[in-house]
């Protein structure tokens, strides 16, 4: 069933299924997503289902709505689709996998591109220290089990992890959404929940690296709390971040 979660600044704050035909949202409390804020109008925009179909209508607000980052009067709704209404955001998911894996992460996984934003000084920051530091970060640490530094076998496995036909993914190990998988095709997944720990899992050519960016308590792989630097990810670490411990594991696309 479709549905929007809406957010601010990255935070979570309700979700509701769409079972109407029509649902409102703007200032007006009689709307179905009240958003309290003199930067949206007072009835905004709609979303209108029509048969299978999903559709977002602005309501010539004063300041727009935008889909994507992008300007809209009426657009129709895809699964993924991130709406921005003044400073909320509402995420449509209308597809089965993807509710499951909005499930699975519950607002734990759940982060605004303005949340990464917060944090921009500080995901550059350690981002550009990864690049500097890159092959330390690449050696894989001791309680890994690993083949020494520059020796060909951790060579052919950095090589492995960066090959086009490999996809990487994370899967929940714990809680009732245990299984579930959440697919890394971005440059830059950033995870966790604003205010108590975030961290980012960065897409590069010479494999994936996790980093802290925000909370006292930094993330773990396979129990080793990681460092200040970007903590690169081999497969089949095992994640802990924010009381959600996931498998990060890398597959054959497609499969």
């Amino acid at each position: 069933m479709a549905k929007l979660i809406l957010t601010l600044d990255g935070a979570y704050l309700s979700e509701k299924s769409l079972t109407k035909v029509r649902t409102g949202i703007g200032r007006r409390p009689a709307n179905d997503f009240h958003l309290d804020n003199l930067a949206v109008s007072g009835d905004h925009a709609v979303i209108l289902k029509i048969g299978s179909d999903y559709y977002i209508e602005d309501l010539d607000s004063t300041n727009g709505t935008r889909v994507n980052n992008e300007p809209v009067k009426r657009h129709a709704l895809k699964n993924g689709d991130l709406i921005d209404i003044g400073k909320f955001q509402l995420k449509f998911l209308n597809d089965a996998n993807a509710d499951a894996t909005a499930s699975a992460f519950a607002q734990t996984m759940l982060m605004h591109p303005s949340a990464i934003r917060l944090h921009e000084k500080s995901l550059t920051a350690s981002v550009e220290d990864a690049k500097v530091a890159e092959p330390a970060a690449v050696k894989p640490s001791s309680a890994l089990n690993s083949v020494p530094e520059n020796s060909g076998m951790q060579t052919a496995a950095v090589e492995r992890e960066a090959k086009p036909d490999l996809l990487a993914k994370v899967q929940v190990l714990n809680g009732a959404s245990s299984g579930r998988e959440l697919v890394l095709n971005k440059a830059l997944t950033t995870l966790g929940k604003v205010g108590v720990q975030v961290a980012v899992i960065t897409r590069r050519a010479n494999g994936y690296f996790i980093t802290h960016v925000e909370g006292k308590v930094r993330p773990s792989v396979n129990g080793v709390t990681t460092g200040l630097q970007a903590h690169a990810l081999s497969d089949h670490d095992v994640i802990e971040l924010a009381g959600v411990k996931m498998e990060f594991y890398l597959s054959k696309q497609g499969s």
